[in-house]
């Protein structure tokens, strides 16, 4: 089957991929555990390295194992990733109860995650279903069309320090305490935030006994928070390049959207690994069931994929700047350029 540029596919074939990839979606169970084993002990072991340098007084050497040990921490997240979308095990609910435990140290609720994510999915690229799951993108029109309250609002919100600073933070420590987006959804949401969160403060609760209270921030604190500046960064990348796909419902195609509204992040070997394969997000969108670990296995097979939303490391930085969405050159511009335009 013969691709080319985004340009060159039509809806139509968008839909062809999924029953060429069906053969790819099947998890292995033994190669989950080992992808388990070999994300969540090296995790341990660090952050126990850490804390060691931290007690014999080297706390400035704790806090470079933090960077390695974030790592761990957001290829465990994307294990979590892989259970809500059912396709790390092979069994539901063993995927169910592997993500729940794994939430708590990602302090992401699982169910309630998993089901904003799954909107995400069905929702991405789509202008008249933003909202849950998705970073706020404001189109140039809908951007002018706001009073200078407004427009301040979305730069400070869009801006990098924000983006990838406080916004990390903020989500991981404090949104995700609540559902958001789902509080008048019935109980389910509650029960897993709060499950979480129960959880979560009964483990910290046995470290802080178990090593005090200044250990425990010093050495877990900077893991996490490097961990959330890196996941974010990755979603970021994955839908917010210039030649994203975006379009009202009545011109949107979710295969469309899939293909060409999430970019193929091709990162050096290292950060592949650390991240799980997560870059190749235009297969995954096209077909969520494929585990991480089989996701290079498409790129192999079919080379055509390989430039299809493709962005390098050097390349992604250039997408920072990328703020709103031009309806009429259907792609993401800058604040600077939508100003010109207009």
């Amino acid at each position: 089957m013969s691709i080319g540029h985004n340009s060159e596919i039509s809806p139509a074939q968008a839909r062809l991929w999924t029953p060429i990839l069906n053969r790819y979606r099947e998890p292995s169970r033994a190669r989950g555990v080992v992808e388990l084993a070999i994300t969540a002990l090296p995790l341990m072991l660090l952050w126990a390295a850490a804390w060691l340098l931290y007690s014999f007084g080297f706390w400035w050497a704790s806090l470079l194992v933090a960077l390695p040990a974030s790592g761990f921490l957001v290829r465990l997240f994307i294990i979590q990733h892989d259970c809500g979308h059912g396709s790390f095990f092979p069994n539901r609910a063993v995927n169910d109860w592997i993500g729940r435990v794994i939430g708590v140290l990602t302090m992401t609720p699982y169910d309630f995650w998993r089901r904003a994510h799954a909107i995400h999915h069905a929702t991405s690229g789509n202008l008249d279903r933003r909202g849950i799951g998705d970073v706020d993108t404001l189109t140039v029109r809908e951007y002018l069309a706001r009073s200078r309250w407004g427009r301040f609002k979305y730069r400070v919100y869009r801006h990098p320090l924000v983006m990838f600073g406080i916004g990390p933070a903020y989500l991981f420590l404090l949104q995700h305490r609540l559902p958001v987006g789902f509080m008048r959804a019935g109980w389910q949401p509650w029960v897993s935030t709060q499950a979480t969160n129960a959880a979560i403060a009964m483990v910290a609760i046995a470290l802080i006994l178990l090593i005090g209270v200044k250990a425990f921030f010093l050495v877990h604190l900077p893991i996490l928070l490097l961990s959330a500046v890196f996941g974010v960064w990755l979603f970021y990348v994955q839908h917010q390049f210039e030649d994203t796909f975006w379009n009202e419902s009545r011109g949107w195609d979710l295969h469309e959207a899939a293909l060409h509204g999430s970019s193929y992040y091709d990162l050096p070997l290292l950060l592949r690994w650390f991240t799980a394969n997560i870059g190749i997000h235009h297969v995954h969108h096209l077909h969520s069931r494929i585990p991480y670990y089989r996701l290079p296995n498409v790129l192999r097979d079919h080379p055509e994929l390989r430039q299809i939303g493709r962005i390098t490391l050097l390349e992604s930085f250039g997408c920072v700047r990328l703020t709103l969405w031009d309806e009429t050159q259907r792609r993401l511009v800058s604040f600077r350029e939508a100003r010109a335009a207009a």
